[in-house]
């Protein structure tokens, strides 16, 4: 088994954030794939709170309450930091957090 040094980008919305007239976490994956990132996975959280300490969750029969919404990304160091303008211009708020990964080969 080896393991390759890579860079784990997460990216921390609202799940009622939007670009124009789309999901903001969908704005962000589709300019990443256009960047040609390796891939993206959205993730959408139960419970949690930023910044702001306002607690957003999962309500009675499902409704929202402006749920979390995660975007992974493992790519190369290099890849990712060019990709970091657009997705930093595309997020205007929210948590952009890199960290370091090992990739499985």
């Amino acid at each position: 088994m080896k393991l390759k040094p890579a860079k784990m980008l997460l990216i921390f919305l609202d799940e009622t954030d939007r670009e124009g007239d789309v999901p903001l976490y969908e704005a962000v994956v589709r300019r990443l794939a256009h960047l040609g990132v390796a891939g993206a996975t959205v993730q959408a959280g139960i419970m949690g709170f930023g910044s702001t300490h306002r607690i957003h969750r999962k309500r009675l029969l499902g409704v929202s309450d402006d749920r979390p919404v995660t975007i992974s990304v493992v790519e190369t160091e290099e890849r990712l930091l060019a990709a970091l303008p657009e997705v930093r211009a595309l997020v205007r708020e929210g948590l952009i957090v890199m960290i370091e990964a090992k990739v499985l080969e």
